[in-house]
């Protein structure tokens, strides 16, 4: 439903807010992103490794959902993985995502999806860095950067 509030962390508000979930159809999203962003955040897609824009990104700041600017992960969360995806330890909170289990490709993997409008981001994988010991694999078209 549209007029759903869930809770999700904001980094700028430095605390946790209530707002809406957002609901659009296929068409609404076909006009509001390009082509790969809906190739990959609402067909749940992957780019290609090592291509990108975010793949470097080294700067302060906080990593959001190209579909509807939800805080994802933060700039002190991300890790050189080695594995041509931008890669985070942990989101800024555990509301701001969800995840589910991925049989495709003939694999069993899971999903990271974001919880405010369900586009897809990437995969998590328990083969990340301490403190966690998670690596979320993160697609660079389901994000926007966010300086600090």
């Amino acid at each position: 439903m549209a007029d759903e509030k869930i809770r999700v962390y904001s980094v700028k508000e430095h605390g946790y807010i209530l707002t809406e979930r957002v609901v659009k159809s296929d068409e609404e999203w076909q006009r509001e992103l390009t082509p790969e962003q809906y190739r990959v955040a609402r067909g749940k897609g992957t780019e290609a490794a090592c291509s990108g824009s975010l793949l470097h990104q080294h700067e302060a700041g906080v990593y959001q959902c190209v579909c509807c600017g939800n805080d994802l992960f933060a700039s002190t969360g991300k890790f050189e993985s080695g594995t041509g995806w931008p890669s985070f330890y942990e989101p800024v909170a555990p509301e701001n995502i969800k995840t589910e289990s991925d049989f495709g490709f003939g694999m069993v993997r899971t999903e990271v999806i974001c919880s405010r409008c369900d586009a897809h981001l990437g995969h998590v994988f328990e083969d990340g860095p301490p403190p966690t010991g998670f690596r979320y694999c993160m697609n660079s078209v389901s994000l926007k950067f966010e300086k600090m």
